[in-house]
């Protein structure tokens, strides 16, 4: 399960786009911590700090305790804005957990020991990922870094279900035999690719034939035209 991690912040007074601007010049990024039947909270986290959490990975899955004005609230973010050039964060959603609740997250799917699936290492197949996510209703405090799936034993043809795998009790929101991965014979995949790109060559051939009747058809007009003024 994902450690709580603890998160300084200060406490914002005053909101909108000028008050955020001014809180970024500062180094930070301003936040807010809405829900759990409380108004919502306006903070200011470090910037650092916060960039390091979002590029670490499972940011979203992580459960907070977020330190501002005197008070400590445990929350789990919700949602992040980044700057589309810069990618540096320009803010923040935290949602406030309370007891007996549960969140709806996104957990990544690691997958294991692939050198001992004989389908993959002896006989060259493809692992084909299906999902890289599961979507868990799970307490904050519960919820897993990733959900591991071992590939030990397995052969082409093998189709992984959720039901394969072990996640916590009654938090998938999926069903049971909703897919993972399945693993396919080596040319499979290799004449999908193959498929494409014959597909992609045609276009471009065929947009080229089409530029190039273009250029032939004004080349034409202007020979017509030069030949009525000599005339």
């Amino acid at each position: 399960m994902s450690a709580v991690k603890t998160l300084e912040a200060v406490a914002r007074d005053r909101v909108g786009k000028g008050a955020a601007r001014a809180v970024r010049r500062q180094g930070q990024v301003p936040a807010v911590v809405y829900g759990g039947g409380q108004p919502p909270q306006a903070i200011a986290v470090d910037l650092i700090r916060t960039r390091t959490l979002i590029y670490a990975g499972g940011f979203k899955t992580t459960l907070f305790e977020i330190k501002a004005g005197g008070k400590t609230v445990r929350a789990i973010p919700r949602d992040f804005q980044l700057d589309p050039v810069t990618g540096v964060p320009l803010h923040v959603d935290f949602l406030r957990v309370v007891s007996g609740q549960t969140v709806t997250v996104e957990v990544p799917v690691h997958f294991l020991n692939e050198d001992a699936a004989p389908g993959i290492k002896k006989l060259g197949g493809t692992l084909n990922i299906v999902a890289h996510t599961l979507t868990l209703d799970v307490a904050p405090d519960q919820i897993p870094d990733a959900i591991e799936v071992d590939l030990t034993g397995r052969q082409i043809g093998d189709v992984i279900h959720v039901s394969d795998i072990t996640i916590p009790a009654g938090t998938h929101t999926g069903e049971p035999t909703d897919p993972v991965a399945n693993i396919v014979p080596p040319t499979v995949l290799g004449a999908e690719v193959e498929a494409e790109e014959a597909a992609i060559a045609e276009a471009q051939s065929a947009e080229a034939a089409e530029e190039k009747a273009e250029a032939e058809s004004e080349a034409a007009e202007d020979e017509k035209k030069d030949e009525g003024e000599e005339a």
